[in-house]
């Protein structure tokens, strides 16, 4: 027959092991703390809501104008501060996003296509979007 009041053991000593240490209760309580049962679901849930732009087509106007820009700034012997914006392509998602950057040219490489300022970026001509500088105002072109 079974003892159910457990008055068999409610006054026995508590055991404490003689090889290990007893748990401190920060490490006993890590024990039940929440885990994250889908490792990455969090980061993936973030990608999934950041937002990307679509590429904006210029018009052959506008492109000429930046081609104009681009002209006049090859011509320079000593290049100005100049404003670029232009299209990033997302890594991970469609489309992208617009960025600004401030800079010196350095080297227009046309056969590749790219700009490249003085401190090593590179943005590629067809994701140009506009050029803005002082020097331009002369020209009537802003």
């Amino acid at each position: 027959m079974i003892n159910k009041n457990y008055d068999d053991i409610i006054n026995l000593p508590h055991h404490t092991s003689k090889t290990h240490k007893q748990m401190s209760i920060y490490d006993r309580a890590a024990q039940f703390s929440p885990f994250a049962a889908l490792t990455g679901y969090e980061s993936v849930i973030q990608e999934t809501s950041r937002t990307t732009t679509q590429k904006i087509l210029l018009s052959e106007n506008q492109v000429a104008v930046i081609n104009e820009k681009l002209l006049i700034l090859n011509e320079c012997l000593e290049q100005p501060l100049i404003t670029i914006i232009y299209f990033k392509k997302d890594k991970k998602k469609t489309g992208g996003k617009y960025q600004t950057i401030q800079g010196k040219i350095k080297k227009i490489d046309e056969t590749n296509k790219v700009l490249i300022l003085q401190d090593g970026t590179k943005i590629l001509l067809d994701d140009l979007y506009d050029i803005k500088a002082d020097i331009f105002v002369s020209y009537d072109l802003e």
